[in-house]
């Protein structure tokens, strides 16, 4: 394992923005920086042994500066939609941006994806990584509390890419934090993912209604286009979903919906399930995903339509997909779902692990 720190721009109010590589002896190279505790690139190799990139994103700090799609993000507070950008918390009606259409989205307008963090690298031979440390103090978009969050990146000598999010508050306050990073196993040939394999392990799904919030309906994917029980290409029934795929998926079998909070419930730690796991044929590059999180976000890359990469890349609908591990949309105005409210007594802590292979 090798773990190495260099300069990789300066905010715009002159402070470094720091960039950690993480490499392990199988070809995996992982980069993340201290603005926005952002994932900047994720190297695997394929069948033919070479390595690539397999994550979208940008080739300087300006272009993550400026409005973009959440490329790499550490988003939050509140990843995903919260309706119309208004819920209650102990009685209090709070109004946080509607970045979305009519909806509050990923964190608002400054979320965690757009601030500065502290970091501290560690490394020893089995695995290397990066804790990310930020302070979000109460106010900030609008979300009471002051909330003290930490991220940490672990490249591990198995290929595994875990991303371990712990948070504290001192006054009540709803808390869903994920990692938005778009993934194409393709490499660096790019183009739709829609000949990638996809399974998810669920038999539930939340329908939405036309601004993506959910209509508190828990429906089975059984007979629908969202069945992905059984892995199959993406692009095989997504033209039956309008717009594409940009759904909440419930975890595990019969009786997992909901699941309770492991906030609720004091589990701190959760448990770790099989969430989806995705293959590019091609390339024989394969994506295993597990998490403590009871939900798990596909994304399609809908409105990546015009969007500019790393090296002048132009990127197009459904070039490339997401897999954000998280509570429900809308949660904090959903009695029925599974709670994100995160209590001064109480430690939010969610854990996510991609496992690289070659099939």
């Amino acid at each position: 394992m090798t773990i190495r720190k260099d300069k990789f721009g300066e905010a715009p109010d002159g402070m470094a923005v720091e960039r950690f590589t993480l490499e392990n002896s199988h070809g995996v190279c992982v980069q993340v920086m201290t603005y926005g505790a952002i994932m900047l690139s994720c190297k695997t190799v394929g069948r033919d042994g070479k390595s690539d990139e397999i994550t979208l994103g940008f080739d300087g700090l300006a272009q993550y500066l400026e409005r973009h799609p959440f490329f790499g993000a550490t988003v939050g507070r509140v990843a995903n939609r919260i309706a119309r950008g208004s819920f209650t918390v102990d009685g209090k009606s709070y109004q946080v941006a509607t970045n979305d259409g009519p909806n509050h989205l990923h964190g608002g307008v400054r979320g965690f994806d757009k601030q500065i963090w502290q970091a501290e690298g560690f490394g020893n031979p089995e695995d290397a990584g990066v804790v990310f440390r930020r302070q979000s103090p109460a106010g900030e978009e609008n979300y009471p509390g002051t909330l003290r969050v930490e991220v940490t990146y672990t490249l591990n000598e198995k290929s595994e890419l875990i991303l371990d999010y712990v948070a504290t508050s001192d006054r009540a306050t709803p808390v869903n934090l994920t990692n938005h990073a778009y993934w194409n196993l393709n490499g660096s040939a790019g183009g739709p993912i829609l000949d990638h394999v996809l399974s998810i392990a669920a038999e539930r799904y939340l329908p939405v209604d036309a601004t993506s919030i959910p209509t508190g309906e828990i429906a089975r994917v059984e007979g629908t286009a969202m069945d992905f029980r059984v892995p199959k290409e993406i692009g095989r029934d997504i033209a039956q979903v309008a717009g594409g795929y940009d759904h909440c998926y419930v975890l595990g079998g019969p009786g997992a919906a909901p699941r309770p909070s492991s906030i609720e419930t004091g589990d701190l730690t959760g448990t770790l399930r099989d969430a989806a796991s995705v293959v590019h044929p091609g390339s024989g590059r394969r994506i295993d995903v597990s998490t403590t999180m009871p939900a798990i976000q596909l994304y399609t890359g809908n409105k990546l339509e015009g969007a500019k990469g790393s090296q002048g890349r132009l990127f197009h609908t459904h070039d490339a997909l997401c897999l954000e591990t998280e509570y429900y949309p809308d949660a904090v105005n959903r009695p029925s779902f599974p709670s994100t409210l995160l209590r001064p007594n109480q430690t939010y802590r969610h854990r996510t692990i991609y496992r690289f292979s070659v099939v």
